[in-house]
């Protein structure tokens, strides 16, 4: 125990000299120079998920899973509580490596390979490790690519989460060590094998109308619902921790420069949970667990007033354990326009990766916002 004596206090600004020479300026995030390929970065602060956040996100983000609303369901999927979505142990674990990954990138470019290997619950503490990759100099005019791999742990050291991304980082003075902290990103098995409750026998389906026979290869579900997003993205960017002033500064996003000038840009890992959220409905109301996701790409921007509509591909089908099955599900984003309406305007055209279109003759499209791949484990329906 700590005792502080507090006398009455007294001003002491006014006999204090101002001295502008020591003015400093704390910078955070790093340039292309200071993410040399295989640094490490133990990022600061962790965060511990609550049952509110847990709740909270599942509805701010509509989610239709009950895995993720309903705890006697969930214990009965076999799950101590409500465990959290998938896409909120993405954010946080995302959010967690900015200030020192990418709080000076101009865009994040992709998501590679991600695999959710554990449950998180509510008082379970999340930190985050990142490692440079690789990186790609485009010359001192031009912002570099950056390659890195992300690994989220709970408290016990155990890894929920790894992934990939790209971020474009502009140039800079290096000079700067890495923080003090583990040299190595904590080591991930090679088969990543997910550690997953099983459903007691006989567990109840919560209503969901969805199971994996119902899913078929080739199969386009076209989501009826949008999502307009309002202000609230700024507190939803503070609760998962993520520090861009992009996000959520006016000032600094009115400073920038192109297309990504003007209003603060909503994070795009909130753009990827609505969408998963608005889909949930049609395509995994019975999902056991989400296995990961790989080429996701936020081709357009999102800002406050625009209204996010999405659609689904079904790509793939195989068996899983005993009374479930694999998907694998495209999914797509269109923003301002019904996702209706955009595959009539647009066709197959949706579905072509937008880093595909050049080389294909083809035009990008304006209203698409972002595209992934996602592979989920889902219940087979009850006999």
């Amino acid at each position: 125990m700590i005792e502080i004596p507090i006398p009455r206090l007294a001003e002491r600004a006014p006999l204090v000299p101002i001295d502008l020479g020591r003015t400093r300026f704390p910078r955070y995030g790093r340039t292309f120079e200071e993410l040399e390929p295989g640094r490490v970065f133990r990022h600061p602060r962790g965060l511990t998920v609550t049952g509110a956040l847990i709740e909270g996100f599942s509805r701010a983000f509509h989610e239709h899973n009950a895995l993720h609303l309903n705890a006697e369901h969930a214990r009965a999927l076999g799950h101590p509580s409500i465990p959290a979505p998938a896409q909120l142990v993405f954010n946080v674990v995302l959010s967690l490596g900015v200030q020192n990954d990418s709080e000076q990138a101009i865009a994040n470019l992709g998501y590679y390979d991600a695999a959710f290997l554990r449950p998180v619950y509510a008082s379970d503490t999340l930190s985050s490790s990142t490692k440079v990759l690789e990186r790609h100099d485009r010359g001192p005019d031009e912002p570099g690519i950056v390659t890195i791999r992300t690994v989220g742990t709970n408290q016990r050291d155990e890894v929920v989460l790894v992934y990939d991304r790209k971020i474009m980082v502009p140039h800079g003075s290096p000079g700067r060590s890495s923080p003090k902290g583990h040299a190595e990103v904590p080591s991930v098995g090679g088969d990543r094998t997910a550690i997953v409750p099983s459903p007691a026998a006989g567990a109840p389906t919560a209503g969901a109308g969805v199971f994996f026979e119902d899913l078929r290869p080739g199969d386009i579900i076209v989501h009826a619902n949008g999502r307009t997003i309002t202000d609230e993205h700024v507190g939803w960017t503070f609760r998962t921790g993520n520090t861009h002033p992009l996000h959520f500064d006016r000032v600094y996003s009115s400073h920038r420069t192109g297309s990504m000038s003007g209003e603060p840009i909503v994070y795009g890992g909130l753009v990827f949970a609505w969408l998963v959220g608005l889909a949930s409905r049609d395509t995994t109301e019975s999902a056991l667990w989400e296995i990961g996701f790989t080429e996701g790409y936020h081709t357009q921007t999102a800002r406050t007033g625009d209204t996010l509509s999405a659609l689904t591909r079904v790509i793939g089908c195989e068996p899983g354990p005993e009374g479930t099955g694999i998907v694998s599900l495209q999914l797509v984003g269109v923003k301002n326009v019904g996702a209706a309406e955009a595959l009539e305007r647009f066709g197959a055209d949706l579905f072509v990766k937008e880093n595909d279109k050049r080389k294909l003759g083809k035009q990008k499209l304006p209203d698409k916002v972002f595209e992934v791949e996602r592979r989920l484990l889902v219940r087979q329906r009850p006999r």
